[in-house]
């Protein structure tokens, strides 16, 4: 017979490694879905990511890092943290150079990994015990924020992977 306390480390163990299981597979970690948002990003070019679909539409390049700071919006909400760490000014969308580098593509690729990294972190140290209800100083739970990032991360993995094909029809 196993004791409550064995139960409840059972049950911790199992809740967060589902979490970190379920934002991975929809962010780097193969799965049965097919692309994740990092492999939709694989081999693509600084060109193919700046190109536009049309007048006042989003590229890759800025979907990559609006995932980036949606990743450290949830992390935030997660740990209570007051507004205003994000290295770039703004919110949401940010728009990238016309004209951009290809090292800063990488750089900005590297945040969305490093975003990826730290909300990870927290996840991983956060008390299922409290997974539903609201995070400090918000209205939204834990288990709803992280379930939330990973079908954030699948939609806009969707998008990316449409954008490269119209991209490759116009180019």
């Amino acid at each position: 017979m196993w004791s409550i306390s064995t139960i409840v480390k059972y049950v911790v163990f199992v809740t967060a490694n589902l979490l970190l299981t379920i934002i991975d597979q929809a962010y780097d970690r193969q799965s049965w879905h097919g692309t994740n948002l990092r492999g939709s990003l694989r081999r693509v070019s600084m060109k193919e990511a700046r190109w536009r679909p049309g007048r006042n539409r989003h590229n890759i390049w800025e979907t990559v890092v609006h995932c980036a700071y949606w990743k450290y919006a949830v992390r935030r909400r997660l740990t209570g943290e007051k507004r205003g760490s994000f290295p770039l000014k703004g919110s949401n969308w940010f728009q990238r150079p016309e004209e951009g580098t290809d090292a800063a593509w990488r750089a900005d690729i590297q945040l969305l990994d490093e975003t990826h990294r730290s909300l990870r972190s927290v996840i991983e140290t956060l008390d299922p015990g409290h997974i539903e209800r609201a995070a400090p100083g918000g209205k939204t739970n834990p288990l709803t924020l992280i379930t939330g990032m990973a079908a954030h991360d699948l939609y806009h993995a969707g998008q990316i992977q449409l954008l490269k094909r119209l991209a490759k029809k116009e180019q």
